[in-house]
C-alpha cells in the first residue's frame, strides 16, 4: 500500500490497479471511500481502460479482426510500477509491452497520479499511444463513497447536486440489459435526492456535466467531483433486488467513453463516445475530488 497525505487527507492506494482504497479526512475523522466489501462490490475506485461499460456480447471488431473484452476492460487488474512519490504526490506507470494483444492490439503507457491539495485529491491520467498508427480507446474513474459517512443518518438524506457544462445539452441515457439507450435532453438538471429506487435499473447517466456533489442535508458532509470536459459521468450504486435496498456507498464516475450502444455496428473505430489518438501522441486528462 502507497500513503500519501497532507494537513487534511490520508490516502491509500494500491499498486494494484492504481486504486485509491482509503481517504481518510483528518480534520472531521471520517473515512471517505467504500470498503471494498465483496459482499456488495469488492473494488473502491477502479481506472476503466481501455474500455468503458460493456461491449455488445463482449466483444468488438477492428481492422477486419474480433476480440474478446470483459466490461470495463484490463487496467483496473493490472499491477503498476511507482515511477515517482512524495510526501503529498505518487505517480504509477503501466507499459503494455505486448502482453494485451490478444484482446487490445496497441500498444501503450498508462501513467497515474496522484496530487493532494488541502481537502481535495486531484486524479491526472495520461496515456501514450506507442503505436505507429493510430489508437481508439476509452477511459473513465469508478470511485465509491461511503453514505451514509455519519451515524444515524440514512441515504434519503442524501443529495445529488449538478453542475451542467455551460451552453451545452444534458443528454440522458439509460442501461437495458447494460447496452445504451438514449432517453433526450434533460432540462434545468440540478439536485435529485438519493433514493434506493434509483438504481432499480442499474446506473444514472447523463453526458454534458461538469461537477457533481453527494451532500448530506443533515451534516453537511460529502464529497464534490469536478471534471470538466469529461463528456459523460454515471452514477451507481448496487441495487439488492431481493429487499429494494441499495449498497452502502454511491460512485460517481466521469467518463471519456461510454458502454456500446443497443445498436453499435461492433467496429471500435466506430463505437460512440470512443477516443482517438494519433500516433506517439499523449491524451490527458484531470479530475478532482473535494471531501467536505
Amino acid at each position: 500500500m502507497i500513503v500519501i497525505e497532507n494537513d487534511w487527507l490520508k490516502v491509500d492506494v494500491l499498486r494494484h490497479g492504481a486504486e485509491v482504497r482509503k481517504v481518510m479526512h483528518k480534520k472531521n475523522a471520517l473515512d471517505y471511500m467504500w470498503t471494498g466489501d465483496e459482499a456488495y462490490w469488492g473494488r473502491v475506485s477502479p481506472v476503466l481502460f481501455p474500455i468503458v461499460g460493456r461491449l455488445k456480447e463482449d466483444h468488438y471488431e477492428l481492422d477486419g479482426k474480433t476480440y474478446k473484452m470483459s466490461q470495463h476492460g484490463f487496467l483496473r487488474d493490472v499491477k503498476f510500477d511507482v515511477a515517482e512519490q512524495t510526501s503529498t504526490t505518487v505517480s504509477f506507470v503501466f507499459e503494455s509491452l505486448g502482453r494485451f494483444v490478444h484482446v487490445y492490439p496497441y500498444e501503450f503507457k498508462a501513467t497515474i497520479r496522484y496530487r493532494l491539495i488541502e481537502d481535495s485529491l486531484i486524479v491526472q491520467w495520461q496515456i501514450l499511444n506507442a503505436n505507429k498508427e493510430e489508437m481508439y480507446f476509452s477511459i473513465g474513474a469508478h470511485p465509491a463513497f461511503r453514505i451514509p459517512l455519519v451515524e444515524n443518518e440514512t441515504i434519503e438524506d442524501y443529495h445529488l447536486n449538478f453542475t451542467p457544462a455551460a451552453n451545452k445539452n444534458v443528454m440522458e441515457y439509460e442501461l437495458r440489459n447494460s447496452l445504451i439507450h438514449e432517453k433526450g435532453i434533460v432540462n434545468n438538471l440540478s439536485t435529485i435526492q438519493l433514493k434506493n429506487a434509483l438504481f432499480a435499473n442499474d446506473a444514472l447517466i447523463y453526458s454534458n456535466i461538469d461537477r457533481l456533489a453527494l451532500v448530506s442535508k443533515q451534516s453537511s458532509h460529502g464529497v464534490e467531483v469536478i471534471f470538466q470536459g469529461f463528456p459523460f459521468v454515471g452514477i451507481w450504486s448496487k441495487y439488492i433486488e431481493p429487499d429494494g435496498t441499495i449498497a452502502p456507498f454511491v460512485c460517481i464516475e466521469p467518463w471519456y467513453g461510454i458502454a456500446d450502444t443497443y445498436d453499435t455496428t461492433g467496429n471500435l473505430k466506430e463505437k460512440f463516445g470512443v477516443n482517438k489518438l494519433g500516433a506517439g501522441e499523449t491524451f490527458q486528462a484531470e479530475y478532482i475530488m473535494k471531501f467536505k
